[in-house]
């Protein structure tokens, strides 16, 4: 059981995929973040509230950090697999946003998972074969990534699916997080900011 479950503070972006939360108590926590996190996108000295997982060992202590309690469940899963320690799960959280990861292990895709920096076939298999049932039986399974509404070019929609691209979202995630917006004749402001939500 992780001991420290968020930390809030100042994020400090290092090196080597981590950064430091600095705590109103002046405390810096050095945390390893996914190459791809939205955190990243975080102005240095900004608050941040962090969702993280503690890995404690003999010889270290070490603090895995994702923006939502999602990831850290994926994170969580993942190093329940037999063969996947904290820096190959981490890997492989990298190499994909979490809607993708989801719905490659929910559709049996190894290939796609076994692209991630130093995961080979086995360990991709293994990984489809422990957490296929899990992910597929949760309400946040695998995620239909069509969307339910059509973006016509020159629409309110239109507009903000590019602002998100501007955000550097990619172009799935986008129109994903857009075409789940129920409402109609919304401003591209208020679906941006709909859609933010749905993103995080």
């Amino acid at each position: 059981m992780s001991m420290i479950r968020f930390l809030k503070g100042k994020f400090h972006p290092s090196i080597n995929g981590s950064a430091i939360i600095e705590t109103v108590s002046g405390i810096g926590f050095e945390v390893f973040i996914a190459d791809n996190s939205p955190l990243y996108k975080t102005i240095e000295g900004e608050d941040v509230k962090i969702h993280t997982s503690m890995i404690v060992k003999e010889d270290s202590m070490t603090l895995y950090g994702f923006h939502d309690r999602d990831s850290l469940e994926m994170f969580e899963m993942l190093i329940t697999v037999n063969g996947v320690g904290p820096k190959a799960a981490m890997s492989i959280m990298s190499a994909f946003p979490l809607f993708e990861l989801k719905n490659a292990i929910a559709g049996g895709d190894s290939k796609a998972i076994a692209k991630a920096n130093g995961i080979g076939k086995k360990t991709s298999e293994r990984i489809i074969i422990d957490l296929k049932d899990k992910i597929s039986g949760s309400q946040d399974g695998a995620i239909d990534i069509s969307y339910d509404v059509s973006i016509s070019p020159g629409s309110e929609r239109h507009e903000a699916v590019a602002a998100l691209l501007a955000l550097g979202y990619n172009k799935t995630e986008a129109d994903l997080a857009v075409g789940k917006i129920p409402e109609d004749n919304l401003s591209a402001e208020e679906y941006i900011k709909k859609a933010l939500k749905n993103l995080f």
